[in-house]
């Protein structure tokens, strides 16, 4: 009331009482001297509701006063009036006298639907009379209302349950966040002051952000999972209508890494793919994954050239696989013939062709009759290298193969070398056949060069165009350097393997930049380059790493192979998809008779997670495949182990076939189940199946005094090996035949295999052992002797019932043992006399007859001696390839020892 008087006073104070003015005489019409002034307010006013009420506090109270006071109606105030229809306020007049107002709500305000409002507000007063004419209105003030809030709601979960895992035997800051809101407008009801848990004994303890904590160490195995219920408080102290439950679980220890593989898998041969991780998966403990790349590696160096390769020569093949006949083999195994590389170090305990070692200390001099002498600009050099990277920071040149000047001067003329982990291949020409600027030396740099593993190096030269396979894959060279001619000369040259010969230029010849490293099957064919089918046959691994089921692949999942199958990467995002993936690598080996033994498997995983490089660390894996020893087989020859036959057979003009009845069979007896079964005290019986097979070598050798060249021979026609992959060597020592084909081809080719005796008073009997391989002697056959025998006139009489037989019963003798009854040397009967003399009678007359024979055929064989013309070209026989050279059986060694005496 005092602030409202003094508003009063203010109004009252400038103008003069009404009827002072009408003492003074003031003329006018009424209406303009009654209602002169307008209402007073204020310029702006505070207020505040409370939600869910109707009376709104101003500060100032809202009053309104008119100078007119106190006449009536004039100085009256007859209503507020407020601007602004969204306003759900309005404002009454408590007393018009006094000016006194008060402002209220339309209906309950509500705080969560609008905490403030703001309008505007104007008085009017009551004008001049009882009809409210010519009323006034005051200026328009600004309200703003602000709505107090009611804590009228409870705190409400924003999940309705909550879920974490947690590790046992560890202390965590926060195991999760449970969170809580409140709908109240006001910061001090909507907000969650407090979190509790109601669950009690339990070792878990949550703060006021809503953190749940472990109090002490879980065990896993003492309880796998907690429920908790946890309940929220506002700031005014409204707890949560509800509590909300919180599901804790334990877990073991994890460790990231692979599951469910197994350190050895055995493979049985001749099963075909076999699955290695079948079980497997990656656990990665709940880490969230963007990728998985995993690298599954074959380690199969310690295997021949780094894998179960077909254990046969190179030549041989080389024929297999369809290469072009002319190569020259600069690494054969040592021999009388092939002495050069006696002195290198050799690795023979390989399942395969010799690998020679270097150790920067050994080199070899090809022989000039051995050095392919037409070069051409067509040219292949093949071989299979072995090498690491060089000791020392300024490496030298490591010398596989060079040509340089013997004497006088130090030119190469063509060289291939490893320098720095690049392969250099160096091709001078000759003024005589270019004599302009030409490229002379081509640079590879390849990893494989340095890796320590085993690789098949091919350069095909079409000049001047100069191609390197490396397993069979194509490369180009990244540097073609140009150079001048050589200057001809008359200077000899000087091939040499395993270094670079030196012979000019310095006081004392000497080899020069050694190789370190290991070759095998260094060869060089002139005049025509080998087809990148042969090459990629001649390099092809028989075992290697696969993928069953690849169309089973997910669409996700990114794999690789190298080309020798020996090195599989995989890539996903989905780590159910690379677990299934994983699961399916598998290992193949398509050899007949794989070299047994342990094959290592190197497994490595990187993981990336989202916006991270790597947050999980997978350590790797090694396993081993064991490949079982395989099913031996014995290869077994029979037929007839004798012969006796006139001395005009063996003298004749076809001579005397000598295995014309010869059977080759393979039988595999007993199986690596078998063998398990036997171990583990299991009998059964032993069945034999006969299977067919290929064979490598079979070698003919005479047994006692060596053939004599002037009196008897072997011979076999060429055109016996034609449509085969066969070859042959002869000598006083026997025959060899060798390369890679069926045991019909050769069967067939050994029932042509004659044996001429010109002089057979001189050389009555000759015996022959026949041994065949397969697999480079790795398995061989049983020895087979044969004995031939010639029957001479005195004989006759004797050996007369044998020429009666029946020709089956001269045929094929199925067992060694069965020889004996065949050809009885004793007979157990005594004939009578009768038989004695007509035997007698009849032996006279034949002996008489084929002694005439006889000698009318030797009178013209001595005839047909002294005539230049060979008897051998007088009976349209081809003996040109069948050249006498040295004694292949008088090599005892390793089976690759007998193949390059065959060479």
């Amino acid at each position: 009331m005092v602030v409202i008087d003094q508003a009063r006073q203010r109004a009252q104070r400038p103008a003069g009482n009404i009827w002072e003015r009408k003492e003074k005489g003031e003329k006018g019409v009424k209406g303009e001297i009654m209602n002169k002034h307008k209402p007073w307010i204020e310029t702006s006013y505070h207020g505040v509701i409370t939600e869910n009420t109707d009376i709104v506090l101003l500060d100032p109270p809202l009053v309104a006063l008119d100078k007119d006071a106190p006449v009536p109606y004039a100085g009256e105030i007859c209503a507020f009036k407020i601007h602004g229809v969204e306003a759900p306020f309005e404002a009454v007049v408590l007393n018009g006298t006094s000016g006194e107002g008060q402002l209220r709500a339309r209906g309950l305000v509500d705080c969560e639907l609008q905490k403030e409002y703001t309008f505007i507000i104007q008085a009017h007063d009551c004008g001049a009379g009882p009809g409210g004419t010519g009323g006034k209105k005051s200026h328009k003030a600004v309200v703003h209302i602000q709505v107090n809030d009611v804590n009228e709601f409870s705190p409400v979960f924003r999940e309705g349950q909550y879920h974490a895992a947690v590790t046992e035997g560890k202390i965590y800051d926060s195991i999760l966040q449970v969170e809580a809101t409140d709908l109240d407008c006001s910061p001090q009801y909507s907000q969650i002051c407090n979190y509790q848990i109601t669950t009690g004994n339990t070792p878990f303890a949550i703060d006021r952000n809503g953190n749940i904590r472990n109090t002490e160490k879980l065990s896993f195995d003492k309880q796998r999972q907690y429920e908790v219920l946890v309940t929220a408080f506002d700031c005014g102290q409204k707890r949560s209508s509800e509590s909300v439950a919180v599901h804790i679980d334990v877990k073991p220890v994890c460790k990231p890494g692979w599951q469910g593989w197994n350190k050895r898998v055995d493979y049985e041969p001749g099963t075909g793919s076999k699955q290695l991780f079948p079980k497997m998966h990656l656990e990665t403990c709940g880490g969230p994954l963007s990728s998985v790349r995993t690298t599954v590696e074959l380690q199969t160096s310690h295997i021949g050239k780094g894998c179960d390769r077909e254990t046969y020569s190179e030549k041989s093949l080389q024929k297999l696989c369809g290469a072009s006949s002319g190569s020259t083999d600069l690494l054969p195994g040592p021999s009388t013939s092939t002495n050069w590389t006696a002195s290198l170090l050799t690795d023979s305990g390989r399942d395969s062709d010799l690998i020679f070692r270097f150790d920067g200390r050994q080199a070899a001099k090809i022989p000039d009759q051995v050095v392919p002498q037409n070069l051409t600009d067509q040219f292949t050099i093949a071989t299979w290298m072995k090498h690491g990277p060089s000791p020392g920071v300024r490496a030298e040149k490591e010398t596989l193969l060079c040509n340089s000047d013997k004497t006088e001067m130090n030119r190469h003329h063509y060289s291939l070398y490893v320098h720095n982990c690049r392969l250099v291949f160096l091709l001078r020409r000759d003024f005589t056949q270019v004599d302009t600027f030409r490229p002379a030396e081509f640079h590879w740099k390849l990893e494989q060069i340095c890796d320590k593993e085993w690789h098949y190096y091919v350069i095909n030269v079409e000049f001047p165009v100069v191609t390197l396979y490396v397993d069979g894959v194509t490369y180009d060279p990244y540097l073609v350097t140009d150079d001048w001619p050589i200057h001809p000369s008359q200077i000899d040259v000087q091939l040499t393997v395993g270094a670079c010969w030196q012979g000019g230029e310095v006081t004392k010849p000497r080899f020069t930049q050694y190789f370190r490293g290991s070759l095998s099957g260094l060869t060089i064919r002139p005049g025509k380059i080998e087809s990148q089918k042969v090459i990629s046959c001649l390099q092809a691994c028989k075992e290697g790493l696969d993928i069953n089921s690849l169309e089973s692949l997910s669409k996700g999942i990114k794999f690789h192979f190298n080309p020798a199958q020996s090195i599989l990467v995989m890539e996903g995002e989905d780590l159910e998809n690379m677990n299934a993936a994983l699961r399916k690598v598998s290992y193949i080996n398509s050899r007949q008779f794989p070299t047994p033994g342990i094959r290592r498997l190197h497994i490595s995983t990187s993981v990336q997670c989202f916006g991270e490089d790597t947050c999980v660390s997978i350590s790797d894996i090694d396993a081993v495949v064991m490949v079982l020893q395989p099913s031996e087989p014995r290869i077994t020859m029979t037929g007839a182990d004798r012969l006796t036959r006139p001395a005009a057979d063996l003298s004749g003009p076809t001579g005397l076939a000598l295995f014309q009845d010869l059977h080759i069979i393979t039988v595999v007896s007993i199986s690596a189940g078998e063998r398990e079964e036997e171990r583990e005290g299991l009998s059964r019986p032993e069945v034999q199946e006969e299977v067919i097979h290929n064979l490598d070598y079979c070698d003919m050798l005479v047994l006692g005094e060596e053939l004599r060249p002037e009196l008897e021979s072997l011979q076999l026609k060429r055109s016996a090996l034609l449509g085969k992959h066969l070859d042959a060597t002869n000598s006083t020592s026997g025959m060899s035949i060798y390369g890679v084909d069926s045991m019909s081809n050769y069967e067939q080719v050994i029932r042509q295999v004659r044996y001429y005796n010109w002089h057979p008073a001189q050389i009555p009997d000759r015996k022959f052992r026949l041994t065949c391989s397969e697999l480079n002697g790795r398995y061989t056959s049983n020895e087979f002797t044969l004995e031939v025998s010639v029957l001479h006139k005195s004989e006759a009489g004797e050996h007369i019932n044998h020429m009666v037989v029946p020709p089956q019963y001269m045929q094929v003798v199925h067992h060694p043992a069965m020889i004996h009854n065949m050809y009885p040397t004793h007979s157990s009967g005594v004939p009578s006399a009768a038989t004695v003399v007509i035997v007698i009678c009849i032996a006279a007359l034949v002996g008489v007859v084929v002694l005439g024979i006889y000698r009318i055929h030797l009178t013209h064989q001595q005839e047909g001696r002294s005539s230049d013309t060979s008897k051998e070209g007088e009976l349209d026989w081809d003996d040109s390839a069948l050249t006498i050279t040295v004694n292949p059986m008088e090599v005892k060694g390793t089976a690759e020892e007998r193949g390059e005496a065959r060479n």
